[in-house]
């Protein structure tokens, strides 16, 4: 027997899959669980175990539900459970089909691939809170477009900032899906980490919100020359970049509104002891300015032909000069800033 320790749990894996590195997910999806003092969780695709065991043990939460397709997975669970004196409810279904059946207060999703065939379900299951994994990241970041279309309802380019994209790509499907129950989504945290994207969202009901939240959908319209964007409310792109004159491609719909809940995120943080990356990723994403996007500065130095200059000192010329700016945890070499390239160049180039 190959016992494992994560967290405050030891568990055995055989018979049911289990990923060491998704623990950093799991870390933080118990300091934000925690946080947000949820009682009832349904880890919907549960296999080992080891996510809703952590919330219960962990996160405190009363009422955790562990479902998965698989009787061996399941039957694991029940020993995983019994080994750590966890009380946890375990079914044994098809999630689609518990997710239509039963409502709970959190749903977790985090299936082996795409979450899209389990999202609409776990839209009419979810009350307050929906938190979903995707780890087929090339169809949303635009590697696999047709993929990314068929999947996600959404046309994904690859572009310098096509981990930001993929993140929208999942929220706008999320919005739409929850826009038919007359739901509305508000992003507490988005991150994209290693080879997966992880959302967390508080809902809320009523046609009037799911109104306003399918407002802050629309489109990019992405220069492939020079790297500059363009954000749109309607798929009606000019097809000439502003800053360059390259012919330009359209992305979306996707997400154009927060991701980022940044009193949410620091609430997790103070609440919860995380490991030095776990609470970099999270102090990175408090402090994003909400702003879609992001530029390259490295490509944009390597364009204009110039040796690159410390991004903090580009910050800091952006926001001198009226602009907000801030680094991401998207990626460590990015731009957040609501100027436009013209502004940014000459941040990098100051005359």
């Amino acid at each position: 027997m190959n016992l494992i320790t994560e967290g405050a749990v030891t568990f055995e894996t055989e018979g049911a899959f289990y990923n060491p590195r998704m623990a950093l997910n799991r870390d933080i999806n118990v300091a934000m669980t925690r946080s947000l003092g949820i009682s009832q969780y349904l880890d919907a695709l549960a296999a080992s175990g080891i996510r809703g065991m952590r919330v219960a043990r962990e996160a405190e939460a009363k009422e955790v539900s562990l479902n998965d397709v698989s009787p061996e997975a399941c039957r694991l669970m029940e020993k995983n459970l019994a080994r750590n004196f966890i009380s946890a409810t375990v079914t044994c279904c098809n999630a689609n089909v518990l997710l239509h059946e039963r409502h709970f207060q959190a749903v977790d999703l985090d299936p082996f691939g795409s979450p899209s065939s389990y999202l609409s379900a776990a839209s009419r299951s979810a009350q307050e809170f929906l938190f979903v994994t995707a780890t087929d990241t090339a169809p949303l970041c635009g590697a696999h477009p047709m993929s990314g279309i068929r999947k996600y309802l959404a046309t994904p380019l690859r572009t310098p900032y096509h981990r930001e994209m993929g993140a929208r790509i999942l929220l706008g499907l999320a919005a739409r899906e929850l826009a038919r129950l007359d739901k509305s989504m508000h992003p507490l945290l988005t991150h994209v980490t290693d080879h997966y994207v992880r959302i967390y969202l508080r809902l809320g009901k009523g046609a009037k919100l799911a109104d306003r939240c399918l407002e802050k959908m629309g489109y990019v319209e992405h220069c492939p020359v020079c790297g500059s964007f363009s954000l749109l409310n309607e798929p009606k792109p000019s097809g000439v970049c502003s800053h360059c004159s390259g012919k330009t491609a359209l992305a979306g719909p996707l997400w154009l509104g927060r991701v980022q809940d940044g009193p949410a995120i620091n609430n997790a943080l103070r609440t919860s002891n995380l490991s030095r990356r776990a609470e970099k990723i999270l102090t990175s994403c408090a402090g994003e300015i909400d702003a879609p996007m992001y530029y390259d500065h490295h490509s944009i130095c390597e364009r204009l032909s110039l040796t690159p200059d410390r991004i903090d000192l580009i910050l800091e010329r952006l926001s001198s000069r009226g602009f907000q700016a801030s680094r991401t945890h998207f990626y460590g070499l990015g731009i957040k800033t609501d100027a436009k390239m013209a502004d940014v160049e000459e941040a990098i180039c100051p005359s």
